[in-house]
């Protein structure tokens, strides 16, 4: 009981630490954006040891309940929850956001010396070298970096639908056409990703997602987070979570890799996942919401500095997690919508509310 009481009082104090600055805009920011976000959408930000903003505005038409019936009813989910209300343990798929997992995971590897961002993945993977592609290097699957042209968006969903293995699925990536040079050419996709998840599977021996419960969700503390039941896990956009979940993620990163007192990643690896590799490379592809950010691995660098202040790795239906650096919070904005219309303006103009209102 005790224990109840402790936590209902930690949650008061939260909510009052915010309560005395003025949210009012974000507040309106949400509720006149909700329509825009799918219908339901969530803020949490975090700083300074605590969750200080959590809201929830849920407002779905009537034709968004059917297209999320019918999706579910497509997919072999419950309809009915596919219309509840969003809070912050409402669990969904996270497209994108996956990146910035996978990156994270695939850094805890080079944590340990058993990867090293320099090596080429035909050490790892004959295949590629089969191909003429073993000497992409690890950084480069990092950042959209390798120069594949490879399958994307839809297209690569439904390609990996099919296989049977990670070993299949490098098979079919090793032979997608080369349309530019390794280190100098971006295209923003699914394949760097999902070969440096093949080479870790290959250096653990064991599968992608027993490796990612083990490093990241477990000691993170994201117990619904996960990249599904599936034969080969999509490393660059199949995983689900929380809001809540998420936040945790980006609270281990915002403290140099460090969560609840366990050191996940290293403060060299955080650091170097927050650096704009892309600058200067001859674009290929990449998503309109991204505007003119540049890239590190598994994030996009909202500025251009070494290390960027700010650094975020939104996904496909919406949701936008990110971190600032400077001015040391972490916040996401989770949603479930793929109309990516006036995206990174939305996004742009509700980091700096929240930046404004901690500023108070």
């Amino acid at each position: 009981m005790k224990a109840i009481v402790s936590i209902c009082c930690l949650l008061l104090l939260s909510t009052i630490s915010f309560a005395q600055k003025d949210a009012s805009k974000i507040d309106k920011w949400l509720a006149d954006n909700v329509k825009d976000l799918g219908g339901r959408a969530v803020i949490v930000v975090w700083k300074d040891g605590k969750i200080v903003y959590n809201h929830a505005e849920n407002n779905l038409t009537n034709r968004q309940k059917m297209v999320a019936k019918f999706l579910a009813n497509r997919q072999g989910g419950n309809a009915d929850v596919a219309t509840q209300d969003f809070t912050s343990t409402t669990r969904a798929r996270i497209a994108s956001c996956s990146k910035w997992l996978s990156a994270a995971l695939i850094m805890t590897f080079v944590d340990e010396g058993k990867l090293g961002l320099e090596d080429t993945i035909g050490k790892f993977l004959p295949v590629m070298t089969q191909n003429g592609k073993g000497g992409i290097k690890i950084w480069h699957c990092l950042s959209h970096l390798t120069g594949i042209k490879g399958l994307e968006g839809k297209d690569s969903w439904t390609e990996m639908t099919h296989y049977k293995s990670m070993d299949d699925a490098m098979a079919n990536i090793s032979k997608q056409p080369i349309e530019g040079e390794a280190g100098k050419t971006f295209r923003y996709g699914n394949t760097g990703l999902q070969i440096a998840a093949a080479v870790i599977e290959k250096i653990a021996k064991k599968d992608f997602e027993t490796l990612f419960q083990e490093r990241i969700a477990t000691p993170c503390g994201m117990l619904q987070t996960n990249f599904g039941k599936v034969a080969v896990p999509q490393a660059a956009g199949g995983a689900f979570s929380t809001a809540e979940d998420y936040l945790n993620f980006l609270v281990m990163l915002l403290n140099d890799g460090k969560f609840n007192g366990k050191q996940i990643l290293t403060a060299k690896s955080v650091a170097a996942m927050q650096h704009n590799y892309a600058k200067g490379a001859t674009v290929m592809g990449s998503p309109k919401e991204a505007g003119n950010f540049g890239y590190g691995f598994g994030e996009w660098t909202m500025d251009d500095s070494n290390r960027s202040t700010a650094v975020t790795s939104p996904g496909l239906f919406g949701s936008f997690p990110w971190i600032d650096n400077q001015k040391h919070y972490a916040a996401i904005l989770f949603s479930f919508n793929i109309n990516s219309n006036g995206r990174h303006e939305r996004y742009v103009l509700l980091k700096a509310l929240v930046d404004n209102t901690l500023a108070q």
